[in-house]
């Protein structure tokens, strides 16, 4: 956000990142985005505008969330590499009167991974903070995605392209 001169204030919320067992897993990151905005909202006053992210990484229908431990990690990473993924990060805008929530899509191909260098980056770039156990800006995106189409900012975290664009449009 910074790098798009877009200023902001984080805010720290405790929101259970959970869903209903029944919603599609496309829906799952614009749903968790708007929970954690809504804790938000009675946090700032009525001239701020709070936005709120939530990425997800999906594999046959699988999410991939952010692993518990640097073993879950390297099960992540070892699903994942060789194969075709999803990143879904959803999105909610919104203030005391009005909110806007929308998702962006980006797919990801990750090539095999050798155990060795699973362990190898889940122990030099701690992973546990984020979706899929890995971090595109880090090693493994520089050495083991070959491809993606989308968002790289998206994969990072957050579709700046489309928060920019709905700031611009925001009345």
């Amino acid at each position: 956000m910074k790098a798009a001169g877009i200023p902001f204030q984080l805010i720290d919320v405790d929101v259970e990142e959970n869903h209903p067992p029944d919603m599609e897993v496309e829906d799952i990151p614009e749903f968790l985005a708007r929970k954690k905005a809504t804790a938000a909202i009675p946090l700032v006053d009525k001239d701020s505008l709070v936005l709120a992210a939530d990425s997800v990484v999906i594999l046959n229908n699988l999410i991939y969330g952010k692993p518990a431990n640097a073993d879950e990690a390297k099960e992540m990473i070892a699903a994942l590499a060789g194969k075709h993924h999803l990143v879904i990060t959803g999105v909610f805008i919104g203030n005391h009167s009005k909110g806007i929530g929308f998702s962006d899509f980006t797919s990801v191909w990750l090539d095999e991974m050798s155990p060795e260098e699973i362990s190898y980056y889940v122990d030099n770039f701690p992973p546990l903070d984020k979706a899929g156990a890995y971090g595109i800006q880090d090693w493994i995106g520089w050495a083991k995605v070959s491809r993606i189409e989308g968002s790289y900012a998206n994969v990072m975290g957050l579709p700046v392209h489309k928060v920019y664009k709905e700031l611009v449009q925001w009345e």
